[in-house]
């Protein structure tokens, strides 16, 4: 070999050596307990951008609020060879034997949104802090109706939801202590449940027939907005929005509820911005994938709790937001 041709090779070599090694391309499986419902839709949006941010490809699935289906979505996105999995569980106990799935190929799991069992192997569950929210919203109930007595139609997603039981907990631990610290005495009644799997539609038809057989309500509390933005316009149809009930909603911030907060025809929400915990989420996602994981980070991450009422909707409002 000639000596020129020598001098090039090894500089080539060298050039080689010097580059920097290309970023691993990382592939984040969402597994999303629905889509039918704006929240959710926001949900998987903001996990989306951030991903495209970051540079990182997102594979996507819609359980269509079948935990059979979800099963069936996580293992197949395993199969794909994800690096992390974010998962909104359709049910606490059901999806356990997936995150197991999980750990056994070395996939990370986030929770987002719900809960888990906290047999499951996660690393962290990211979330509003439903049960201060509903303290939040129970206080500023009490505020608003004093000594009333209270008969409160309730709107609940779906059976075994430990999400729905924290947000209602909340609220009625929030008017219990209300009472007692502002009018000096406890009690309320809720007349009835309802369950609007988390849909407007799903609000309307529980609220339909919970006017039907309790005739007597003056509030209804629903464990999101989309339940109690249904709720609304059952009342409407039924020709009762003058019988000053008073509709507010544990939980989320939509922005078609905060608008009417402000124009005084709701009541309040308490804040659970999907836009915050996609971002969080995924953020999260990709360091775990670089091997960045936070040392000591929590079992469950909370978002800042906050109630959405008519003296702060102005703050909240975001007319252009997808939620």
């Amino acid at each position: 070999m000639k000596p020129i041709l020598v001098a090039a090779v090894l500089t080539g070599v060298a050039a080689l050596a010097a580059a920097p090694a290309q970023a691993k391309a990382i592939k984040i499986g969402l597994s999303m307990l629905t889509q039918n419902a704006p929240y959710y839709a926001a949900l998987q949006a903001a996990v989306l951008k951030e991903a495209k941010v970051l540079g990182a490809t997102v594979v996507t699935a819609d359980a269509n609020n079948a935990m059979l289906k979800q099963i069936s979505d996580v293992e197949d996105m395993l199969s794909q060879n994800i690096d992390v999995l974010i998962m909104d569980p359709k049910d606490a106990k059901g999806l356990v034997g997936v995150t197991k799935e999980a750990a056994s190929a070395h996939v990370p799991v986030i929770i987002v949104d719900s809960s888990i069992d906290p047999s499951a192997p996660v690393l962290t569950t990211i979330q509003s802090d439903n049960a201060e929210n509903g303290r939040l919203i129970g206080d500023w109930l009490i505020g608003q109706v004093k000594d009333k007595d209270l008969h409160i139609a309730l709107l609940s997603g779906d059976q075994g939801n430990v999400v729905g039981e924290a947000r209602r907990d909340g609220v009625m631990s929030g008017i219990i202590e209300a009472q007692l610290r502002q009018v000096g005495h406890a009690g309320f009644s809720v007349v009835g449940q309802g369950w609007g799997g988390w849909t407007q539609e799903g609000g309307v038809k529980a609220m339909e027939d919970l006017m039907t057989a309790h005739p007597d309500i003056n509030a209804v509390l629903a464990e999101n907005d989309s339940m109690a933005l249904g709720a609304m316009r059952a009342i409407q149809d039924a020709g009762k929005a003058d019988k000053n009930i008073l509709i507010f909603a544990a939980a989320d911030g939509q922005k078609e509820a905060v608008k009417l907060i402000q124009d005084g025809k709701y009541g309040a929400t308490g804040l659970n911005d999907p836009a915050v915990i996609g971002k969080m989420a995924t953020d999260l996602a990709v360091k775990v994938a670089n091997g960045q994981t936070p040392p000591g980070i929590a079992k469950i991450t909370f978002t800042p709790p906050v109630a959405i009422t008519k003296a702060n909707a102005a703050q909240y409002y975001k007319p252009d937001a997808l939620f």
